[in-house]
């Protein structure tokens, strides 16, 4: 349930990683990287032949890493990079999430508002996607006189927690006009917020809407120009970490693919092509 993009990731790789196309695989989620570590351990202990990681946080990997490393275990990254020697990993097939929010802020610097009062409602702290989506706004703000903060809090992906932390600044009369979500569950909880109080949102509207991830309900939030952005974030990783392990990794680091989508260009087919 952590978002529609964690959702398609583990589908995309429960469909690979079959006894059909020659696997044993087992699955462990969590948003707590101590108890990934954790998890990542009793693998290591178990005897796996691969270990793949999608960290919760970037800190911390590198005994459990190590441990995998002498025992002839070979690690992958995917979705997510790490703070680890690259020594310790075979090889990463990662989204660039700096990039990903520099290309979103780089867009809603384009819109030329007079000034920018932003709603920041960030991911899981620590995690890559957090901290790539997070410093190109936080870089924007520091540079420019005209974009301020409002709020800047961790709904850790949640709706729920989102749309709370809009009304929270809502009820407090504090003025915006740019909501920055950095993954659509959140950008969809703060819109249920701005509904409810009536403010209206999207395309030509009171309050710019920025999401990540690129589920097809939101792309379809773009085509009604009822949110104004979404970056891309590729879930589907499992054919190049399949490739990996049967034929070798032929580079350390594959970055996926990925724009982003305004409402002002979206089409039917953006929707069809892009939408997980």
């Amino acid at each position: 349930t952590e978002s529609g993009y964690r959702t398609a990731n583990v589908e995309d790789m429960k469909k690979t990683f079959t006894a059909e196309n020659g696997y044993e695989a087992s699955f462990f989620y969590s948003l707590k990287n101590d108890e990934q570590i954790a998890a990542a351990q009793k693998f290591v202990q178990d005897g796996v032949d691969y270990l793949l990681l999608s960290a919760a946080g970037t800190s911390g990997w590198d005994t459990v890493l190590k441990d995998a490393q002498t025992a002839g275990i070979q690690v992958i990254l995917f979705d997510r990079t790490i703070d680890a020697d690259e020594s310790l990993y075979v090889a990463s097939i990662v989204s660039d999430m700096a990039q990903e929010g520099q290309t979103a802020v780089d867009w809603l610097a384009g819109q030329n508002l007079s000034e920018y009062n932003v709603i920041h409602i960030q991911g899981v702290m620590g995690s890559s996607a957090q901290i790539g989506r997070s410093g190109a706004l936080d870089a924007k703000v520091a540079a420019e006189s005209n974009w301020s903060i409002v709020t800047q809090q961790t709904a850790e992906w949640s709706a729920e927690t989102a749309q709370q932390i809009v009304q929270a600044v809502i009820d407090s009369g504090e003025s915006f006009n740019v909501i920055y979500a950095e993954n659509d569950d959140m950008a969809k909880g703060a819109v249920a917020a701005l509904d409810k109080a009536n403010i209206s949102h999207g395309v030509g509207k009171d309050v710019i809407i920025i999401g990540f991830d690129c589920n097809s309900w939101a792309l379809e939030e773009l085509l009604a120009g009822n949110w104004n952005y979404d970056g891309q974030c590729n879930p589907f990783q499992a054919a190049y970490i399949d490739d990996i392990i049967k034929n070798g990794a032929k580079e350390k680091e594959v970055i996926m693919d990925e724009k982003g989508f305004d409402a002002a260009t979206i089409t039917e087919d953006d929707v069809k092509n892009y939408g997980i």
